[in-house]
């Protein structure tokens, strides 16, 4: 018995494993088949010997018989709605009034996406799950936990041998289009009722009162929130968040923290043009203070936290059919499927074009030409296909074979190594890549052109009077005149324009010359960091990749750029021709200026002579980098009064300790 009670141990601890990498970090490391294997061989074992069957193995996830009814749960912290606002005015109008009530003080917000499922709490007492409950009406909910244990994203015991004595996690139970497709199609196959939308389904399925239907909808949860806790360690949600991965929980993805109000907003609007890449519904932002000892004094209304806001959008749906799939080539050779469609009014505007962004996502959504599809479009998000609707399809519709040539050069194309598009690697010479890097090159955050649109553009280069972008630095206004639509004074004005635009400094430069990963951001901080192209092109791909925020995939795209022959000889052509490869930036940003430069530092407890904002300004001034939590890439720790936990994990992982007088002696030294 000896034996068999270790093999179960092991077959539980390994399946527990698994479940972990698949459904929280999304790296299988075993097939489906491999997996079932292992499950089948714990059920064989606990059917031969009930007696070691428990609650938290693996093959529990299903019960054999329907509860009776649900019972009402009366949650030990309300759970509270959350205020709103459609609104990007308003938005700023609530981070003002926040930064009012917690004054002189510097205030991290964090961003997560607001999916669009049911709210759910799951209590964990000493690891194992005893509950799962729903939001219901804040203060009492409906026990589901025969559902949630169902759900495989759900673990019934937590990994790792710190975990809370107690822990209530909060978060949304939802369901993938792939999935709604999947069921609707069978749904109809019986000549039964369509569901409309993931959350009325996913809604209906945690409230069954026989788990095998719910287990059979293949619904995921994410969790995004705390409520009654024993034992938390975290001091901030973006660790509470990680503290939440480690326990095996899957955490809402794509979060990130920021240091004010206007980084988290200016990130929320990049972000929703994103969010056509999700398998699932989201239907706006959430906003959150990151500290959650500012969140405890920002405190609650009656009915909802001071703490964060949900920054929402409309969400428009047509359904029409998908009448072609056609290819387009980018500024960096990416080969993006665009999807044709029957025009269909949505949100005010016709729509008769999508992007399918790449071949994974053809295959993944299983659309084909001739498909009824479903597009949506959620506040100023483009419109994007959520997901076909396999039960009109009436015939056997070919699968889209996605070309091996470039439809423009017929060069062969070439999949980006370790991910998912693919491209046509002919930079040099493929005319569309052209159009497109010359287009670009002349937009408003790049050299800012003006005058230098798409059409003309198209006819430069079918003309081949521009081949590179130093070409537009030699085109000259008898040239341009030559051309249709292009008058003396408009030849002109654009040459002008194009002479003016030698000027706008390093960053813009980087960003113009589409270079893959560098967008307006990046550059703009190898700029700073470097002051000079030629500061950049010598350091190496370790030294760019220790650029704050840059990391081994950028650095590896711009090393490889500016050490290629391409990249080189377009830099010697445009410095030839007197652009500007320098950046104007304080002193104190400079490489290699301040005493904090490159330096990360921390500050914690009360200090007698600065404020939080006055101290960390100071350190930013100085070329240092000022952050909230303590890891061990930290330089310094500055403790004041009262210095807490950061202080004592600072004496932990060694990292250094500064009085107040101590970082100013160094000041001073400088």
């Amino acid at each position: 018995m000896a034996a068999v009670q270790k093999e179960v141990d092991q077959l539980r601890t390994e399946i527990r494993r698994h479940d972990r990498m698949y459904y929280v970090e999304a790296k299988p490391e075993i097939s489906d088949l491999e997996y079932d294997k292992l499950l089948n061989r714990l059920k064989h074992l606990e059917a031969e010997n009930p007696q070691l069957v428990t609650p938290d193995s693996p093959t529990q996830r299903i019960g054999d018989q329907p509860v009776e009814h649900l019972e009402q749960v009366a949650h030990r912290v309300p759970m509270l709605s959350i205020d709103n606002t459609y609104s990007l005015e308003e938005l700023r109008a609530y981070g003002e009034r926040i930064q009012k009530l917690l004054p002189d003080e510097q205030i991290e917000w964090v961003v997560e996406l607001k999916i669009d499922g049911v709210a759910v709490s799951l209590l964990y007492e000493n690891g194992l799950l005893v509950r799962g409950v729903t939001r219901g009406n804040g203060q009492v909910g409906d026990d589901i936990t025969h559902n949630v244990r169902t759900i495989k994203d759900i673990p019934l015991q937590l990994t790792g041998d710190d975990v809370p004595a107690a822990l209530e996690v909060r978060g949304e139970i939802y369901m993938t289009n792939d999935e709604l497709s999947r069921i609707n199609e069978r749904l109809a196959e019986a000549g039964e009722a369509l569901y409309k939308n993931t959350r009325n389904v996913t809604a209906g399925s945690i409230r069954l009162l026989d788990p095998r239907i719910c287990a059979d909808r293949n619904l995921r949860m994410f969790t995004h929130g705390v409520g009654f806790v024993e034992g938390l360690k975290s001091e901030t949600h973006i660790d509470f968040l990680h503290e939440l991965k480690r326990y095996g929980l899957p955490p809402t993805p794509n979060v990130e923290a920021f240091p004010n109000f206007d980084a988290a907003v200016a990130h929320c609007e990049a972000l929703i043009e994103t969010l056509q890449d999700l398998t699932f519904e989201v239907d706006g932002l959430v906003l959150k203070v990151n500290r959650f000892e500012q969140r405890e004094r920002l405190g609650s209304t009656t009915k909802s936290p001071r703490w964060l806001i949900a920054y929402k959008f409309e969400k428009y749906e047509a359904i029409t059919k998908l009448n072609e799939i056609r290819v387009q080539v980018g500024k960096t050779g990416t080969i993006t499927p665009i999807a044709e469609l029957e025009p269909v009014e949505l949100a005010g505007t016709t729509v008769s074009r999508s992007s399918l962004h790449n071949a994974e996502q053809i295959e993944r959504l299983d659309i084909r030409v001739g498909d009824v599809v479903v597009v949506e479009k959620a506040g100023k998000i483009i419109p994007h296909i959520v997901r076909v609707e396999i039960h009109e399809r009436k015939t056997d519709l070919p699968k889209f074979v996605f070309p091996t040539e470039c439809p423009i050069c017929s060069t062969t194309l070439v999949k980006d190594e370790g991910g998912v598009y693919i491209r046509c690697p002919n930079r040099e010479s493929c005319p569309a890549q052209l159009k497109e890097r010359i287009r670009y090159f002349a937009t408003r955050n790049a050299m800012d052109i003006e005058g230098l649109g798409d059409k003309l553009v198209d006819q430069l280069v079918v003309d081949e009077l521009v081949s590179s972008y130093g070409d537009i630095y030699r085109l000259t206004a008898d040239t341009l005149t030559k051309l249709e639509r292009m008058g003396k004074k408009s030849s002109e004005n654009l040459v002008a324009a194009i002479e003016s635009s030698k000027d706008r400094g390093l960053s813009r430069l980087l960003n113009a010359l589409s270079i893959r990963h560098v967008g307006g951001r990046v550059a703009q901080l190898l700029a700073r960091h470097f002051v000079t192209i030629d500061a950049l092109m010598a350091a190496s791909e370790e030294e760019i990749a220790a650029v704050d925020e840059i990391g081994p995939i950028i650095a590896n795209s711009v090393h490889h750029f500016l050490s290629g022959d391409f990249g080189q000889a377009t830099v010697a052509d445009l410095r030839e021709l007197g652009i500007k490869m320098t950046e104007d930036v304080p002193d104190s940003e400079a490489l290699g200026g301040g005493i904090f430069a490159g330096k990360t530092l921390v500050v914690t407890g009360t200090l007698q002579r600065y404020g939080r904002d006055e101290i960390q300004e100071l350190i930013q001034k100085h070329g240092g980098k000022a952050t909230s939590s303590v890891s061990k890439k930290t330089d310094f720790v500055v403790a004041g009064e009262k210095a807490g936990s950061k202080l004592t994990k600072a004496q932990q992982l060694g990292v250094k300790v500064l009085s107040e007088e101590e970082f100013e002696a160094l000041l001073v030294g400088e």
